[in-house]
C-alpha cells in the first residue's frame, strides 16, 4: 500500500472524514466496472458537464428575447443554443482533461469518465478541442462574428484563468473563474443585436456576482472533497462564519444587479415585483445560513439559487412578451 501511495504522488492528509479518502482499489474497481456500462457515447457527453450547461442555457435564451423585444428567429435561437452548448461543452471537457488527478481525490467526482479510464486523457482533449472548433465556426457563420469570440473568450477564460490558475491557487477562483459562466448572456445578446449593450453587461452582472454564493453552498458540503485534493475552495480553507458572510455580501450584489437591470432595460412591473421577492428571499435563505452555520442550510441556499435564476430569466420572457402583446 505505501509504494502505491508513492506511485501515486503525495496527497494532503484526509483526517477522520471519510468522504474525501482516496477510494480502495476494490472500490475503484467496482466503481469503473458500473460506470463503464454505459455507452461510449455517453462517456463523451458526459465530459461536457450536461447538467452545468444546462443551467448555462437557461439564461441565453431569455435573453435573446429582452434583447429582441420579442421573440426571435427560431433558427437563430436554435443555432445560438447549438453553438453555446458546443463552446461550454469543450471547454467542461477540457477542465476534465486538466482535473483528473483531483477528481480521483474527490468522491463526488470519481464516476467522471477520464477518471473511470472510460475515455483515454488523448480522446477527451482531442474531442474537447474539435468541438470547440465547431462551435467557432458554426456560431460565426450561422449567427455571427462577435458571438463565436464571445464564445471563444469564455472557453479561454475558463481554462486558462479559472481552471490552470486560479482554481489550486486561490479562494476567489471561483469569483473571478464565475466570468466565464456568465458569458452565455453576452453571446445572446450579441447574437440578436451584433453588439454588447449595458443591459447585457448588467445581465452577465446578476450571473457574476450569483456564482459565489451558488457554488459556495454546493461547496460547503463537499469541503472535505476539496481539502483532499488541495483545492482552496473558500469553504475548504474558511470557517462556515466567514463563507457565509461572503455569500451574503454577494447575495447583495446580486439582487442589487437584477434590480439595476430592470431600471437599465426598461422591464415592467412583472419582472421588477418578481425580482423582488425572489430577491429577498435568496438573502433571507444566506443570512439565515450565515447565522445558524447548518450544512443542511447550505444545501437549501443551492437549491434556491437555481430556483432564483431560473424564474427570474423564465419571467423577463414573460415581461417582454406580455408588454410587447405577444
Amino acid at each position: 500500500m505505501r509504494r502505491e501511495r508513492a506511485a501515486e504522488g503525495t496527497r494532503p492528509p484526509c483526517g477522520v472524514h471519510d468522504i474525501g479518502r482516496e477510494p480502495l482499489r476494490s472500490e475503484t474497481v467496482l466503481l469503473q466496472s458500473a460506470t463503464r456500462t454505459r455507452p461510449k457515447a455517453l462517456a463523451y457527453v458526459a465530459l461536457t458537464k450536461p447538467r452545468i450547461i444546462e443551467l448555462l442555457l437557461i439564461t441565453t435564451v431569455p435573453t435573446m428575447v429582452v434583447a429582441e423585444g420579442g421573440l426571435p428567429g427560431v433558427w437563430l435561437m436554435v443555432a445560438t443554443v447549438i453553438g453555446g452548448t458546443l463552446s461550454a461543452g469543450g471547454a467542461n471537457a477540457i477542465n476534465m482533461y486538466v482535473d483528473r488527478d483531483i477528481d480521483q481525490l474527490m468522491k463526488r467526482t470519481q464516476g467522471r469518465p477520464l477518471v473511470t479510464g472510460e475515455v483515454s486523457p488523448r480522446e477527451a482533449l482531442v474531442f474537447a478541442i474539435g468541438i470547440e472548433i465547431v462551435s467557432f465556426v458554426w456560431l460565426w457563420t450561422l449567427v455571427n462574428l462577435l458571438s463565436a469570440l464571445l464564445a471563444l473568450a469564455a472557453c479561454l477564460f475558463y481554462v486558462f484563468v479559472y481552471t490552470l490558475w486560479l482554481k489550486r491557487r486561490s479562494t476567489q477562483n471561483i469569483v473571478i473563474g464565475g466570468a466565464a459562466g456568465a458569458a452565455p448572456v453576452l453571446i445572446g445578446w450579441a447574437a440578436v443585436t451584433n453588439q454588447v449593450s449595458w443591459s447585457a453587461v448588467m445581465l452577465f452582472a446578476v450571473i457574476f456576482f450569483w456564482t459565489p454564493p451558488h457554488f459556495w453552498a454546493l461547496a460547503i458540503k463537499y469541503r472535505n472533497d476539496y481539502q483532499a485534493a488541495s483545492v482552496p475552495m473558500l469553504p475548504a480553507v474558511a470557517s462556515l462564519r466567514r463563507t457565509s458572510l461572503e455569500m451574503v455580501v454577494y447575495t447583495v450584489a446580486t439582487v442589487a444587479c437584477a434590480t439595476a437591470f430592470g431600471l437599465v432595460a426598461g422591464m415592467g412591473w412583472i419582472y421588477q415585483a418578481t425580482s423582488a421577492v425572489l430577491g429577498l428571499a435568496f438573502l433571507a435563505l444566506t443570512v439565515r445560513l450565515h447565522r445558524s452555520h447548518d450544512t443542511d442550510g447550505a444545501m437549501r441556499v443551492f437549491s434556491f439559487s437555481i430556483t432564483y435564476l431560473t424564474v427570474l430569466f423564465l419571467v423577463m420572457v414573460v415581461d417582454v412578451l406580455v408588454a410587447h402583446g405577444v
